[in-house]
């Protein structure tokens, strides 16, 4: 075995292996056992562009991971094997690896603790040096050329200064996760919950938010979908501004406080879905263009990534890297990919696709599944259409049509992109739960074209469709970020919770929906320069006026009562409507956990009964019926076959004789034949 394998095999006092850390500013850290002297003096057989330095040797057993950057090393004993004392590495000076790409650059200097060192450029424009005494903690920057302007590491790890300061390396071994027996959360079948940190909790942190789980496991919830935690500008920010796509924000306790969030998500046996956004970057604090070319063309939000022209292969590297490091060093369980339509890319293959192909064999190696979930307007199945069958092979996506013909046909709403809901009606909403899509190749008047195409239905399950009544965007991009509770009734949200949960799809909940939280969610930020935030609260105040929802008092972005305007109340539970509605919750996602019928994705399976002058809808889902009545006066339904069984319904409900006697503004769920 030799002795690489004896370093490697050797156990510290405390029975685990023995392991160094990769310390990385530019990419994530991994475990790695240090090579003998004979396995580096091997000559390397890999190209420098995946960041392995030509005067690095590469060892046959496999012993150094496809070094990139920010490689944190020890100095080792006569046998090539390190100290350590409980595990951890004591008494060496530390060497990190620090890596950059800047293939434009002349010059490239590593600033660390104030202090330059030169850098060495290879071919494909990667800049590296080797800096001892830099041990995580130490703080870095770049300097390009003659400008003595410090940047930050576009791969940085941790930024606890903020965007503008220096990064710091980083401990990936500083957590120690508890989550061992942790196999993962499959998609389908699953109720996710969507959260934004700074607002979930009255501190906003991870830590806070801790606390919150239980509350969410007795909800039946199987997987946290969270809002993006990348480093921004500013102390407050939906997420979506965000500069430091490989840094966790400080605003919510930084990495550490990240990993003990998911952890304890784990721990529950919840799984975790980030938000990321790989389409533009945030108006401040974003150096990205002063090192490469990492930008080609625009969107509505600036420059757009380049993914497909000259120099976009690091840039696709940056990208997909960064994915898969949430995944395997975060623990994280799936992504949610923000506006993917914003992602412009003519390669043969897709960078999407890219992602799916990566991601999969990183859930082979991993042993647990991993979920990819896009966002996109383009009502496009192809997004989640097998690999095979000429997809891009994602898990699912957000449908924003579900979203929009529920919150027509319960509200009323017309204006703006509700439109073709409100014409279309029921009978509308009974086409979206039988075909995911209402806009799948016909005319859409709020784009003034035809839009979508058709869903498979034999091909593609509806769980690859998100459904939802409320999220960050349809509460947050209302004029005044409110909630439904503020135009339904309890008896209306609790029937859209029963047609939410009765769906083909994968039903996701906002955090606070479960009570009907009353609290607003409001667009925030609060960028330091002054032009920027005045820019920001004049250009929320036009959007409005442009889609012609009328004259209303915009809440100001920078002001800080507008954050805390959207904190939760979780006092509100306790008082009424609000802790029956959360009642009605827990007991419809235990009901669809009980009867498969209720998670059954096949679309062409569904049938829906509507009465649009009575309000009425009927989901045939199997042996059960989802029976609501959306109207202001009782009904009595036919389901044309006996009721057995009364599920679950929100007022007292009558069954004889093959028909079902509803009272206003009620649903109920139940068993026939």
């Amino acid at each position: 075995m030799g002795e690489h394998q004896e370093a490697r095999d050797r156990l510290p006092d405390d029975g685990r292996p023995v392991v160094l850390t990769r310390s990385s500013p530019e990419v994530s850290l991994r475990h790695r056992s240090l090579p003998s002297p004979a396995c580096r003096s091997r000559p390397s057989a890999g190209g420098s562009r995946r960041g392995r330095s030509p005067a690095r040797r590469r060892c046959p057993a496999a012993c150094w991971s496809a070094p990139r950057t920010g490689w944190w090393r020890t100095r080792s004993d006569a046998r090539g094997r390190p100290c350590v004392a409980g595990g951890r590495l004591e008494g060496f000076s530390p060497v990190t690896d620090f890596e950059v790409w800047a293939p434009h650059r002349n010059q490239v200097r590593v600033l660390v603790d104030g202090a330059p060192h030169p850098m060495t450029r290879d071919g494909a424009g990667w800049w590296r040096a080797a800096v001892d005494s830099a041990g995580p903690g130490t703080a870095y920057a770049f300097l390009l050329d003659d400008d003595e302007t410090p940047l930050p590491d576009p791969r940085s790890r941790w930024q606890p200064t903020g965007v503008h300061g220096a990064s710091r390396v980083y401990d990936e071994a500083g957590h120690r996760w508890q989550d061992r027996m942790w196999t993962g959360r499959a998609l389908p079948g699953s109720v996710l919950y969507e959260l934004h940190i700074g607002t979930f909790t009255p501190d906003g942190t991870f830590d806070a938010a801790i606390g919150k789980l239980d509350h969410l496991v007795a909800l039946g919830i199987d997987m946290v979908e969270v809002l993006p935690v990348n480093a921004v500008d500013g102390p407050r920010n939906w997420g979506y501004d965000g500069v430091g796509w490989y840094a966790v924000t400080e605003n919510y306790g930084g990495p550490d406080a990240f990993k003990r969030f998911v952890d304890a998500c784990h721990v529950r046996g919840m799984g975790v879905v980030l938000d990321v956004v790989y389409n533009h970057l945030g108006p401040s604090g974003a150096y990205l263009d002063r090192f490469a070319p990492y930008f080609s063309g625009s969107n509505i939000w600036g420059p757009s990534v380049n993914l497909d022209k000259a120099h976009s292969e690091p840039v696709r590297r940056f990208v997909v890297e960064n994915a898969l490091m949430w995944l395997r060093d975060f623990h994280v369980d799936g992504l949610r990919l923000d506006a993917v339509h914003a992602l412009h890319d003519e390669r043969a293959t897709h960078v999407l696709e890219q992602l799916a192909i990566e991601v999969e064999a990183l859930s082979t190696h991993v042993g647990r599944p991993l979920s990819l979930i896009a966002e996109s307007d383009l009502n496009d199945a192809k997004l989640v259409t097998a690999r095979e069958g000429g997809g891009y092979g994602l898990h699912a996506q957000w449908c924003d049509d579900i979203h929009h013909s529920l919150h027509s046909a319960l509200t009323g709403e017309g204006q703006g992109y509700y439109a073709d809901f409100a014409t279309a009606g029921l009978t509308g909403l009974a086409h979206v739960f039988t075909r995911a899509f209402l806009h799948e190749g016909t005319w859409s008047s709020f784009r003034q074209r035809l839009h979508g195409a058709p869903v498979d239905t034999r091909r593609v399950p509806g769980h690859r469709f998100l459904a939802y009544l409320q999220n960050h965007d349809q509460i947050g991009n209302r004029a005044t970020g409110d909630r439904l509770t503020e135009t339904l009734s309890p008896g209306l949200l609790a029937c859209g919770a029963a047609l939410l949960f009765g769906s083909p799809f994968t039903p996701m909940l906002f955090m606070g929906e479960e009570w009907g939280a009353r609290t607003p969610w409001q667009f925030f930020s609060h960028f330091p320069d002054p032009a920027l935030r005045e820019a920001v609260r004049k250009g929320r105040t036009a959007e409005f006026a442009e889609h012609g929802w009328g004259e209303v008092e915009v809440p100001d972005p920078n002001a800080e009562s507008t954050f805390t305007d959207s904190k939760l109340d979780w006092d509100e539970q306790l008082a009424e409507p609000h802790g029956t509605l959360l009642q009605v919750h827990r007991q419809l996602i235990a009901l669809r956990r009980e009867w498969a019928e209720l998670s059954d994705p096949w679309l062409d399976e569904v049938e829906v009964d509507i009465d649009e002058s009575a309000r009425t809808v009927v989901l045939h889902r199997g042996r059960l019926r989802v029976a609501c009545n959306l109207g202001p006066d009782p009904v009595t339904l036919a389901l044309n076959a006996p009721v057995r069984r009364i599920l679950l319904a929100s007022e007292p409900v009558q069954g004889q004789d093959g028909a079902l006697t509803l009272r206003p503004e009620s649903f109920a769920i139940v068993q026939v034949g």
